[in-house]
């Protein structure tokens, strides 16, 4: 990924805030207009790798109580319908 001296930064998002295009300022410093609204917004977007928080066992003990009680009812339904 390229990275860019802060003067031309600071210069893109004071003409963008002025109220020039992202298209026209890209075409004219050759930067990706990805880029350039990232930096008007001002975020940053992070890499988000590695694994999800573990679940607690109370968390397991609830979806494993609420899935019983879910397959229970779906087989009440089937024996209602099988029997009509």
């Amino acid at each position: 990924m390229k990275k860019y001296p802060q003067g031309i930064r600071a210069a893109v998002i004071s003409r963008i805030r002025a109220g020039e295009s992202q298209n026209a300022l890209s075409r004219e410093y050759g930067i990706s207009r990805w880029a350039i609204q990232c930096w008007s917004k001002g975020d940053v977007i992070p890499k988000q790798r590695g694994r999800k928080p573990a679940k607690t066992l109370a968390e397991y003990k609830y979806e494993n109580k609420r899935l019983k009680m879910e397959n229970e009812l779906l087989w009440g339904f089937l024996q209602c319908v099988e029997r009509m």
